[in-house]
């Protein structure tokens, strides 16, 4: 049977042929809830453009407050946040939340989840597969005081000249470099020569994506600035 849960959206994120939308819980007598992840019923669960519209054809941004439509919680692995979303019905903007709140939805400071494993080129960037059975958690929203994006072709040395967006931030006094995977900023920064930007005070979504081969690694989902920055 559905259900509407109303949800304030922190990440519209990039994953595969589609996105990973996630977000708080919201009410407007209680507050801020535990996180959601409405999941398709496809084999690696991104929704689509179809799925996740609004009755106009718009898709959803960061800190839109949203009513979505679900038929159950799904659970996988480490990731509890997830929701089967009901693509029957499209999703309802009911309103913005306002940036100035942010504080409110911020996560405990703590590391995120564990930290001594890293790729080649990322820092704190994976968490191996046996230690994601002792998680109970797959999302963070964390507030930074700058991080630094760099923009490069990671596998250029081999024949791949491909460019992709990292980021590198200091959280609860460990360093991090992870992917971007929030579309907007990939976008903006993809549109550069090649190089290193560095972006303020703001907020990160950061997301454990799905196993692969033996890990699950760390994303940053969205990048939220201050207004006017």
């Amino acid at each position: 049977m559905t259900k509407s849960m109303q949800m304030v959206c922190l990440a519209n994120s990039r994953k595969l042929s589609g996105r990973c939308i996630a977000g708080r819980l919201w009410s407007a007598e209680e507050g801020a809830g535990h996180w959601i992840r409405p999941v398709s019923e496809r084999v690696n669960q991104e929704v689509s453009e179809y799925e996740r519209q609004y009755e106009d054809g718009s898709d959803p941004r960061i800190l839109d407050i949203i009513d979505v439509p679900v038929l159950k919680s799904q659970p996988e692995g480490c990731q509890t946040e997830n929701w089967l979303l009901d693509p029957e019905y499209y999703w309802e903007k009911a309103g913005v939340y306002s940036p100035l709140d942010l504080p409110d939805l911020v996560d405990p400071v703590e590391p995120l989840w564990v930290d001594g494993f890293s790729t080649y080129h990322g820092c704190n960037d994976k968490v191996a597969l046996e230690w994601t059975e002792k998680t109970t958690s797959s999302l963070r929203l964390i507030a930074v005081e700058e991080v630094v994006l760099t923009v490069f072709a990671p596998g250029e040395a081999f024949g791949n000249s491909k460019r992709r967006v990292q980021g590198r931030f200091v959280h609860a006094g460990q360093d991090y470099a992870f992917w971007v995977t929030d579309p907007l900023y990939e976008r903006r920064f993809l549109a550069r020569l090649d190089g290193t930007y560095r972006i303020g005070e703001c907020h990160l979504t950061i997301s454990l994506g799905e196993p692969f081969q033996d890990a699950m690694f760390k994303l940053i989902a969205a990048i939220i600035e201050p207004e006017g920055q």
